[in-house]
């Protein structure tokens, strides 16, 4: 595991399931991407824009250069 401030916060294109928002916030604060997954989807479950949050993410989160 890296630690949280060697990456920025980008959206891992090579872990990604959808768009790879929350596999780069894993990655950059040094946390389990399926532990992530799985608490934005419960996270979903309850009333709150976590839906719209992570569509903004999506388009505003720079993808990072690796393949």
């Amino acid at each position: 595991m890296t630690t949280p401030s060697t990456h920025r916060l980008r959206r891992d294109t090579r872990h990604k399931m959808v768009a790879g928002v929350c596999a780069g916030i894993a990655r950059r604060y040094g946390l389990s991407r399926s532990g992530l997954r799985v608490a934005f989807l419960i996270s979903c479950v309850l009333p709150g824009p976590q839906f719209v949050a992570y569509l903004l993410l999506w388009v505003v989160m720079p993808a990072d250069d690796r393949r």
